[in-house]
């Protein structure tokens, strides 16, 4: 294991996980062989929150994501943000599995490219704020599912193209493109082209009392960074969302995790 951290202390009930009340089911996280050998060096940190509550975002966690969005607008030019290596190394991933990244951008490349024009980003919740502010401050991809919200285990692997996807709006109904990095539980697609779109099944709503939060790196993010990058994750949510937190860092030698509060 290249990285394992925890705060606070677990309670386990038989093959369910008590939370706030709401019994929630103990389910695994693993990345297929097939996502590491194509893109060596590839890490998911996976910061794990049971028992939060995910409330509005007050005044000093909006503060941060301003600042977060005022630090790429300082630091990163428009003009040619898709050079910027850590948005250039997404690109790249796309290309390779097929994915055109001028039509289907990144989730870090998009937030980056509406930081620069100088649109503000609107505080949605405490959770989906956090996962903002670190990827504007580390230029990286961060999003969160709600883990309360499963009922399988979790794969990042390559899609068969017989899944399915719905969108947002809960009505868009899709199937991937074979061969591209899905997150699914089962045949229901969680988030497409690996850092792109998520679907409605996992959103992370006002109700949700359990969480897993990823930290994406590809090269030229370190291992050592992503670490560095879960502790912060974890920070932020127990400071504004409670709850008791620990984190993974899933990798070609340790590709494989619970989602429990224990590990």
């Amino acid at each position: 294991m290249l990285g394992r951290g925890i705060i606070g202390v677990p309670e386990v009930a038989s093959n369910l996980q008590i939370c706030k009340g709401i019994a929630v089911q103990n389910h695994s996280y693993t990345i297929a062989d097939e996502v590491f050998a194509r893109f060596p060096g590839y890490v998911r940190g996976v910061v794990v929150a049971h028992g939060v509550s995910n409330n509005p975002s007050p005044a000093d966690l909006v503060a941060l994501l301003r600042a977060a969005e005022e630090e790429v607008r300082r630091t990163v030019n428009a003009a040619t943000i898709a050079e910027h290596p850590r948005i250039r190394a997404w690109r790249a991933a796309f290309r390779a599995f097929g994915a055109k990244p001028s039509e289907f951008r990144s989730s870090i490349e998009a937030l980056a490219r509406r930081a620069t024009r100088g649109d503000l980003l609107p505080a949605i919740n405490a959770l989906v704020d956090i996962g903002n502010i670190v990827s504007l401050r580390h230029l990286l991809p961060a999003g969160a599912h709600a883990i309360d919200a499963l009922t399988e285990d979790l794969w990042l692997r390559p899609a068969t193209g017989v899944e399915v996807f719905t969108a947002l709006d809960g009505e868009a109904v899709e199937h991937p493109v074979p061969g591209e990095v899905i997150l699914a539980q089962g045949e229901q697609v969680l988030t497409r082209r690996w850092v792109w779109r998520q679907g409605i099944a996992t959103l992370i709503q006002p109700g949700t009392t359990a969480v897993e939060i990823n930290v994406d790196g590809l090269p030229p993010v370190t291992v050592a960074e992503v670490e560095g990058i879960c502790r912060e994750v974890a920070a932020l949510v127990e400071r504004f969302c409670g709850g008791r937190t620990r984190w993974e860092i899933l990798s070609a030698q340790y590709p494989s995790m619970s989602l429990t509060e224990e590990g």
